[in-house]
């Protein structure tokens, strides 16, 4: 829920609920890479400030959970939220789960791991997955937009999980191409499976950028997390897949605009802020993001903040 005192400043509605609690602090990961210390003071600061309402759940690996402890224990015992974590799968399932359970036994109120993201390309890995993890947890299943994708969504739709897909890195090839994003994107929302995306979704519009914060970095062309977002709503809304491919392609944040009814890109397409909420709750989730001031600066540098 967006705070109240939010509707006051000077941001359209329309973009409050297109990004209220969207982004996933990923600052452990690279580009950024953080030291745990680091990113749970960040994300302690981020989740007292101005544009608190963007932020979503702290991402750390099950393998650092009990560093993430060592370090933020004093902070969410004294917190007036609740931190919530997503946590990365990076060993035996089952003896993860059993780690977690006991860390929400232990910490909740003040902190609770409700989400698992897990990566796969394995419907049989889904289907025991499903059957392993109780159901008080979210699943997100990161998969390849690959030859196999409508079928390993059906079957994550089957097991009502979710999706997940990985929309860049610190190469070039790690970023999918915009036909598969797309695919991806049509293929969840007409199966009714909620996603979320990760990596290479540093910047609001589509744009070549250094692809890491080191000197000499190499350059790439990464996707805009307001692309994504926008081009979810519209394709929820059945606007063409050649339409799809132009929002997801947007470069000139001037064919954005953000209003108290809704959102229009290049002035003909419209979008009501009741599609945006279904889209929220029911298609595209979050994405992750090992930084969180630069989505917030560059949004006000386009004047959306």
């Amino acid at each position: 829920m967006i705070p109240e005192e939010t509707f006051s400043a000077n941001v359209k509605k329309s973009l409050l609920i297109l990004l209220s609690n969207a982004i996933d602090y990923a600052g452990l990961f690279p580009p950024a890479k953080l030291s745990m210390k680091d990113a749970v003071k960040n994300y302690a600061e981020y989740k007292s400030g101005r544009y608190s309402w963007m932020l979503g759940r702290f991402i750390v690996p099950a393998s650092r959970l009990d560093e993430f402890v060592e370090n933020a224990e004093r902070y969410f015992r004294s917190s007036s939220f609740s931190w919530q974590l997503s946590v990365i799968v990076d060993g035996v399932l089952e003896e993860i789960i059993e780690s977690v359970e006991n860390f929400n036994k232990t910490y909740m109120p003040y902190a609770q791991c409700d989400t698992f993201e897990l990566k796969t390309n394995s419907i049989w890995f889904i289907e025991e997955a499903s059957e392993i993890i109780p159901a008080s947890f979210t699943n997100y299943f990161e998969i390849l937009p690959d030859e196999d994708l409508a079928e390993l969504v059906s079957t994550i739709a089957l097991r009502k999980q979710r999706a997940k897909i990985r929309t860049g890195g610190i190469t070039e090839d790690a970023f999918p191409r915009t036909e598969d994003l797309a695919r991806f994107i049509r293929t969840c929302l007409a199966a009714n499976v909620p996603f979320k995306a990760t990596a290479g979704l540093h910047h609001p519009l589509r744009c070549k950028k250094p692809l890491t914060y080191e000197p000499n970095s190499p350059v790439g062309v990464m996707f805009g997390f307001l692309n994504v977002f926008v081009g979810a709503a519209f394709a929820r809304n059945s606007i063409s897949l050649q339409l799809l491919h132009q929002i997801l392609e947007e470069e000139n944040p001037q064919n954005f605009s953000f209003t108290e009814e809704g959102i229009y890109w290049r002035e003909n397409h419209f979008v009501g802020n009741w599609h945006l909420e279904q889209l929220r709750q029911k298609g595209i989730i979050s994405f992750g993001s090992c930084s969180f001031e630069e989505p917030v600066a560059e949004l006000i540098e386009i004047g959306l903040l």
